[in-house]
C-alpha cells in the first residue's frame, strides 16, 4: 500500500499521536528497582497445590472471561501443557515426576521491574505502588512489544477481535484489592496454596517454611530476585526447572536487558504499520463517531481525493453526508486489513530471523 510521507503524518496527528514517536518508554535506569514499600503479592506454595482448577474457575468469573470449551471441573486439560491466553489469565499444568504428579500455576509474574512496561512507548503497561502491573488498552497502540520483551511470556493478543483488540494477562485482580479484597484465585484456593499479602512478608513466610522443612522445600524462594524480582513469589518441593520454570534468568532486571535493543529499532520504519493498526483500533473503539472525529474523516478523505478531480471529491462527499458512520467503517476496515497483511509479514519475517539467530547460537 503506497502511503505519502503527508498522510502519514496526518493520520498520526489525528489520533493524538504525534509526539508518541519522539518520547521513550519507562526504561530501565542503571540503578536497582528494588520495588515500592507495602507493595503485595502473591505467594504460591508449589507443594499444596492439587491441580483442583479453583483458581483458573475464579479468575473466569472475576474478569468476566468467556467459559472455557471444556468445564473447570474437568481434570483432564491438565494432561496437556497450557499457557495462558486471552481468554485465560491463569493456567494450572500437571508435571509427572517419580513421585507424584506436582501442579504449578501460570500467570503474570507482576515483575518490580516489568519489561512489558519499559518496552511500551505509550505507557500502556505501568507498575502500580501497590505491586500489580496495571495496562490500560486506551492508549495500547497493539504493537506487542510487550509479548516480546516478556522474559515469562506471559501477555497475549486478541487476534481475532479485528478493531478492539487488546492485550490480555493477569492483574492480580488489582480493582478488588483496592476496593481491600483478596485476588479471586487466593480466595477459592481449597489448600491455601496461595497466600496474599505484602511481598516483605510473604518473604518471611517463605523463609520460615524452608527453615522449618528444609526437607520438603528446594532453599530457594523463586522470584525473589530472578529478573531484579517479581511480586508473584514461589515455594517448591521440587527443582523449579523439572515443571518448567527458568532457571537461567538472572537477577538483572528485564527492562535493562530489552530496553536498549527495543529502542535501538527505528520506530518510524519499523512500527508505522502497528501504528496505524493501533490508531484505527482506537478510533473505531468509540461507540459513536463525534462530530469532531466525523469533521476528521472528512477533511482525510478531501485531501486523499484532491488529485483525483472534482468528481470523485464530490461523490465521496455525498456518499459520507448520506452514510458517514458506514463510509468511515467500510474504510477504516478496508485500510486496516492491508495493514495487518503488512504487519504479519514483517512479524513472519522477524520470527524467521530469530530462529536463525538462535540456530547459530
Amino acid at each position: 500500500m503506497s502511503i505519502s510521507r503527508r498522510k502519514f503524518l496526518g493520520w498520526l496527528g489525528a489520533a493524538g499521536m504525534g509526539t508518541a514517536l519522539g518520547s521513550t518508554a519507562n526504561a530501565a535506569s542503571n540503578k536497582h528497582f528494588s520495588g515500592y514499600p507495602d507493595s503485595v503479592g502473591v505467594l504460591h506454595d508449589i507443594s499444596r497445590c492439587v491441580g483442583c482448577r479453583s483458581c483458573e474457575a475464579a479468575c473466569n468469573k472475576v474478569n468476566e472471561l468467556p467459559p472455557p470449551d471444556q468445564p473447570f471441573t474437568d481434570l483432564s486439560v491438565l494432561d496437556t501443557k497450557r499457557r495462558t491466553t486471552p481468554e485465560a489469565h491463569t493456567v494450572v499444568n500437571k508435571h509427572e515426576l517419580a513421585k507424584t504428579p506436582v501442579f504449578n500455576k501460570i500467570q503474570c509474574n507482576h515483575c518490580l521491574e516489568p519489561a512489558c512496561a519499559s518496552a511500551c512507548f505509550v505507557s500502556a503497561f505501568k507498575k502500580t505502588a501497590e505491586g500489580p502491573v496495571s495496562y490500560d488498552a486506551s492508549v495500547c497502540v497493539g504493537c506487542r512489544y510487550c509479548m516480546v520483551a516478556c522474559p515469562f511470556e506471559v501477555p497475549t493478543y486478541e487476534y481475532n477481535k479485528a478493531f478492539t483488540p487488546r492485550v490480555m494477562k493477569c492483574t492480580m485482580c488489582y480493582p478488588r484489592i483496592m476496593e481491600g479484597k483478596l485476588p479471586g484465585c487466593v480466595e477459592v484456593c481449597p489448600k491455601e496454596a496461595l497466600t496474599f499479602g505484602k511481598r516483605d512478608d510473604l518473604l518471611k513466610v517463605a523463609r520460615k517454611r524452608i527453615e522449618k522443612h528444609p526437607d520438603r522445600y528446594i532453599d530457594h524462594i523463586y522470584g525473589e530476585k530472578e529478573m531484579g524480582g517479581t511480586s508473584w513469589l514461589y515455594l517448591s518441593d521440587v527443582p523449579f526447572a523439572d515443571i518448567g520454570m527458568r532457571e537461567d534468568l538472572g537477577v538483572t532486571s528485564a527492562p535493562q536487558l530489552t530496553a536498549g535493543a527495543l529502542s535501538g529499532v527505528p520506530l518510524v520504519v519499523g512500527l508505522w504499520p502497528v501504528l496505524l493498526t493501533g490508531i484505527y483500533a482506537m478510533t473505531k473503539r468509540k461507540e459513536k463517531i463525534s462530530q469532531e472525529e466525523t469533521a476528521e474523516a472528512v477533511s482525510l478523505a478531501i485531501a486523499e481525493t484532491e488529485e483525483k478531480g472534482a468528481e470523485k471529491l464530490s461523490a465521496a462527499l455525498k456518499k459520507a453526508e448520506k452514510d458517514k458512520d458506514m463510509a468511515i467503517q467500510k474504510e477504516v476496515k478496508k485500510a486496516l486489513e492491508e495493514v495487518k497483511k503488512t504487519f504479519e509479514e514483517a512479524r513472519t519475517q522477524e520470527e524467521t530471523q530469530e530462529e536463525q539467530k538462535e540456530e547459530k547460537a
